[in-house]
C-alpha cells in the first residue's frame, strides 16, 4: 500500500500522538500497511502511563500475563513477567522491548509535545503543530494519548507558594526519592495514593495523609512468578486470551451468573471470602450479577468490605474515616492494595479527614487546614488526572469550519463508537471517550485493529475522507445512555462519570465510557466495518 491520495501530498499518511502501548501498536500495525507513519511523543521514551507514573508502589492491577499483547507469538515466547502484577518499571521495560524488537523507534520523535491539530478541508489533511514550533501534515490523525496522561493539581489556593520539595504522582522524577527522616504530606487517597502510601510508610519520618473521599480497596495478593510458572502461563496464553475476550471487561475474571438473593447468607459470605482472598479484581468483577444495580445487594457486599477494613485498622475512629459512606463498593473503579490499611496502624502515619477540617491553603512551609498548620519537608499531590477527555481538552483541535473539539464536547463528548467524531474527518481515537476500557491492552488491540482495517478499506476503495455522521453520534450516545441506565456507578462522582472537582467545568456527571459488555462493544464496531462503513461519511 502506498501513500494515500493525490491532492496536496502530506508529509505523512498517518501521525500518531502518544508513545504508550496504544501508540506503539498503532505504529506497528500501520507500518504493516506500508504507510508513511510517524509517532510523536512528549516524553524522552516510550511507555505512556508506565513512563510517567513512576511513584513508589506503581504497578498493574490487572494480571501481567493478561496485559501482554497477543498479536506476536514471538513476543509471547520471549517476554517473561516476574510478578503476577508487574511494577511500573517492568511494564516500561516491556514497552521498550517491543520497540527494540520491531525496530519502531526509527519512526518515533521524542521530546515533542503536540499543541494543535487543524483539519484542512481543501487538501483533506491535518496540520499538526508542536510546542517546539514544528508543523507536520498528515492524512490521518491517530490519537493514542491515553486516559491517564493529564495530571491535575488540587483546586486549593497557594499551590505555587510551597517552597519545599513537591511532586505529583503522575510526574514523579526518574531519580530515586528518599523519605527517610522526612515529614511528608500527601493529598489524596485515590488509586495512586493507595499504592504509594504503604511504600512511603516503610521509611518515612512522619506521613500525614489528607483524605477527601475514601475509596473501597481490596487486597492485590501479588506474588513472584517462577520460570516454571511463567512457562506454564505461556503454554496457556491461547486459552487465557479467549477467556478475556468472553468476559465483560476483558479481564480473566468471569461474571457470576447468580443474583445476591438467589443464595443463602452463608453462600454469599462464602463467595465473598473466597474472592477477597484471591489475587486481582475477583471481588469486583466476579461478584453477584446484581451488585452494580440493586442498592440492597450492593449494601450487603459494601458492609462485608467495611468489616474487613475495621478488622485491619486498629483505631476504630481511623477505620470509620477510611470506609466510604457516600458510594457503594464497585460503583467506582476499585483500587487494589498491599498493606494500605495496615499503614495507618503505624505511629508515624496520620489520617486527616479534610471534610471535617478543610484545607484552606498551601503555605510556603506546608499547608493550613481549618484546625491546624502543618509543616512538611515534602508535599505529594496524589490528586489524579483529568481523565478521559483531559488529554483532548489541552490541545487546540479544530475540525470542519474551524470548530474546536473542546467546544463540540462542551456538554460532554460526542463520538461514534468512541473512535470517530462528527465534523472531525480522519481523526481516529484509540481508547477515546465512549470506548470500552476494561483491561487496556485487550481493548487497545481491538481499537488499533479496527482503525488499521478502516484505513486499509479506504485506501483500497480510493477514499481519503471518513467522518462520523451527526445522526450516528446521536444514536451511539443514546445507546451509551441505555447501557448506563440503572447502574449505581452513574450516581457517583468519579472519573468514570467524567467528574473531576479540580477541573473547572467538570462537576457534572456524564456518560464517559461504554458501560455495556466488551463483547457487545466489539460486535457493534465490527458490524459497522462489515457494512463497508455505511453509517459513516466516506469521500
Amino acid at each position: 500500500m502506498g501513500s494515500l491520495g493525490d491532492a496536496s501530498q502530506p508529509d505523512w499518511d498517518a501521525l500518531i500522538i502518544g508513545g504508550g502501548l496504544s501508540g506503539i501498536y498503532s505504529l506497528y500495525k500501520l507500518r504493516k500497511l506500508n504507510l508513511r507513519v510517524k509517532l510523536l511523543e512528549a516524553g524522552s521514551g516510550v511507555g505512556g502511563t508506565w513512563y510517567w507514573n513512576r511513584y513508589p508502589g506503581a504497578r498493574f492491577d490487572s494480571e501481567s500475563y493478561s496485559y501482554s499483547f497477543s498479536w506476536s507469538q514471538e513476543l509471547l515466547d520471549q517476554w517473561d513477567w516476574t510478578e503476577h502484577f508487574a511494577p511500573a518499571r517492568e511494564t516500561e521495560a516491556y514497552a521498550n522491548f517491543i520497540c527494540d524488537k520491531f525496530d519502531l523507534r526509527k519512526d518515533m520523535q521524542f521530546h515533542t509535545r503536540v499543541r494543535s491539530a487543524h483539519f484542512q478541508e481543501e487538501s483533506r489533511t491535518w496540520k499538526v503543530g508542536t510546542e517546539g514550533g514544528e508543523f507536520f501534515t498528515c492524512r490521518f490523525l491517530v490519537t493514542a494519548m491515553g486516559i491517564l496522561s493529564t495530571p491535575t493539581l488540587p483546586n486549593i489556593p497557594g499551590v505555587d507558594d510551597y517552597k519545599g520539595v513537591a511532586y505529583h504522582t503522575g510526574r514523579w522524577p526518574k531519580e530515586s526519592v528518599s523519605f527517610e527522616g522526612k515529614r511528608v504530606g500527601i493529598i489524596g487517597t485515590g488509586a495512586t495514593s493507595i499504592q504509594a502510601i504503604p511504600e512511603i510508610a516503610k521509611t518515612v519520618g512522619h506521613l500525614t495523609v489528607f483524605q477527601r473521599t475514601p475509596n473501597w480497596a481490596i487486597p492485590l495478593h501479588n506474588g513472584k512468578i517462577s520460570k516454571e510458572e511463567m512457562e506454564k502461563i505461556r503454554q496457556g496464553y491461547k486459552e487465557l486470551f479467549k477467556l478475556c475476550s468472553e468476559t465483560n471487561m476483558n479481564f480473566i475474571h468471569p461474571a457470576e451468573p447468580r443474583g445476591t438473593w438467589e443464595v443463602t447468607q452463608e453462600e454469599r459470605e462464602a463467595l465473598w471470602e473466597h474472592l477477597y482472598g484471591q489475587p486481582g479484581f475477583g471481588l469486583w468483577l466476579s461478584n453477584f450479577r446484581d451488585m452494580g444495580r440493586d442498592r440492597e445487594a450492593n449494601k450487603l457486599v459494601s458492609d462485608f468490605v467495611a468489616n474487613k477494613i475495621r478488622q485491619r485498622v486498629h483505631d476504630p475512629a481511623t477505620a470509620e474515616k477510611l470506609i466510604p459512606k457516600h458510594h457503594g463498593f464497585g460503583t467506582r473503579r476499585v483500587p487494589m492494595e498491599t498493606n494500605y490499611y495496615e499503614a495507618f496502624n503505624q505511629p508515624n502515619v496520620r489520617l486527616v479527614d479534610i471534610n471535617e477540617t478543610p484545607i484552606e491553603k498551601i503555605t510556603s512551609k506546608g499547608l493550613k487546614t481549618s484546625a491546624e498548620d502543618f509543616e512538611f519537608d515534602m508535599l505529594i499531590y496524589a490528586t489524579g488526572f483529568d481523565m478521559v477527555t483531559g488529554a483532548y481538552d489541552v490541545l487546540d483541535i479544530r475540525g470542519i469550519n474551524g470548530i474546536k473539539l473542546k467546544d463540540a464536547w462542551s456538554g460532554g463528548p460526542k463520538t461514534y463508537l468512541g473512535i470517530t467524531v462528527p465534523q472531525f474527518p480522519n481523526l481516529l481515537m484509540i481508547m477515546g471517550p465512549h470506548s470500552c476500557f476494561g483491561n487496556f491492552p485487550r481493548s487497545i488491540e481491538f481499537g488499533v485493529d479496527w482503525v488499521a482495517d478502516c484505513i486499509e478499506y479506504l485506501e483500497s476503495h480510493g477514499k481519503t475522507w471518513i467522518e462520523a455522521k451527526p445522526e450516528g453520534a446521536e444514536q451511539w450516545t443514546a445507546h451509551l445512555h441505555d447501557c448506563s441506565k440503572g447502574l449505581l456507578s452513574q450516581e457517583v462522582d468519579s472519573w468514570m462519570t467524567g467528574v473531576n472537582k479540580n477541573v473547572p467545568g467538570k462537576q457534572k456527571r456524564i456518560v464517559a465510557r461504554y458501560n455495556g459488555t466488551a463483547p457487545e462493544y466489539r460486535q457493534r464496531c465490527r458490524d459497522v466495518a462489515q457494512s463497508g462503513y455505511a453509517t459513516m461519511k466516506l469521500a
